[in-house]
């Protein structure tokens, strides 16, 4: 079965585990999850990451979640742009979350931001997900 929506895919792990109060969690790997877990690991919504490789050539990545008290620092994490309805922002309508508690991730023609970046940057892009 083709996986039609992968970012889609990684933020449900999280939730998930996150629900299961999991360490860890997996994910396979892709360049674009790679810069929306960097984005989140400079953010403080998560620990980190590491890529493992495997024999067969293909490859996952290892997130660490972060909680803090017990809670999950992550509240809510969901996808905004999906593959039916992409969702595009210019720098003036780049959403705010929670009144700046939280962030949108973007993805822009300067790499993938959180959206304070982006304003900062003066440039607007595809609004990926948003994270409180």
């Amino acid at each position: 079965m083709s996986m039609t929506d992968p970012l889609g895919d990684m933020l449900t792990r999280i939730r998930n585990a996150q629900m299961r109060k999991k360490n860890k969690v997996t994910s396979p790997d892709s360049r674009l999850r790679q810069r929306v877990l960097d984005v989140l690991q400079s953010e403080g919504f998560i620990r980190g990451y590491t890529t493992v490789e495997f024999d067969n050539g293909k490859s996952e990545i290892e997130i660490e979640l972060k909680y803090y008290d017990g809670e999950p620092v992550i509240r809510t994490i969901e996808r905004i742009s999906k593959p039916g309805r992409r969702v595009y922002a210019s720098v003036k309508n780049i959403p705010r979350v929670a009144n700046g508690l939280g962030i949108s991730i973007l993805s822009t023609p300067k790499g993938v931001m959180a959206d304070h970046l982006a304003r900062e940057e003066n440039v607007g892009g595809e609004v990926l997900c948003r994270v409180f």
